[in-house]
């Protein structure tokens, strides 16, 4: 068993969660904010996360294992609220504000997620770490 692709593995878990939770803090960060540089009310992001294979795992298991990878921060497409505001100043002509599509409830649970994800990878290293000392301990003998 190669250690070094175990490694591999959980590090790319841990960079995917790290980076979701970056994007987590922008959104939160901005859930308010209804004027942005682009014009209009800030739009969530999301990530996107897919698949890269590790092929010499595959070679000696026989199947195809898995690292992940981040494809892209992408838009969430998602209409705007709409909340009646005359008095704010990015009022329109009826009075009606559009704030950004950032729900709190979604972000919190988000980072509920990445946060578990995030540890579980982490022990996955700290497991394959004790497997590599185990070995160089076995190795002395």
């Amino acid at each position: 068993m190669n250690f070094l692709e175990s490694l591999k593995i959980s590090a790319s878990g841990l960079f995917a969660q790290r980076k979701r939770m970056d994007v987590i803090a922008e959104n939160l960060s901005n859930i308010e904010t209804t004027r942005t540089q682009k014009g209009g009310p800030y739009r969530r992001k999301m990530i996107v996360v897919s698949a890269e294979p590790v092929e010499e795992f595959g070679e000696i298991l026989g199947s195809q294992l898995e690292g992940v990878r981040v494809e892209a921060v992408v838009e969430d497409k998602t209409p705007f609220k709409i909340v009646h505001n005359p008095g704010h100043p990015d009022a329109d002509k009826d009075g009606n504000v559009h704030k950004p599509n950032v729900d709190l409830v979604v972000e919190m649970t988000n980072m509920t997620i990445a946060r578990n994800t995030y540890a579980a990878n982490l022990a996955a290293l700290k497991s394959t770490r004790q497997m590599v000392l185990k070995a160089l301990e076995i190795g002395k003998a």
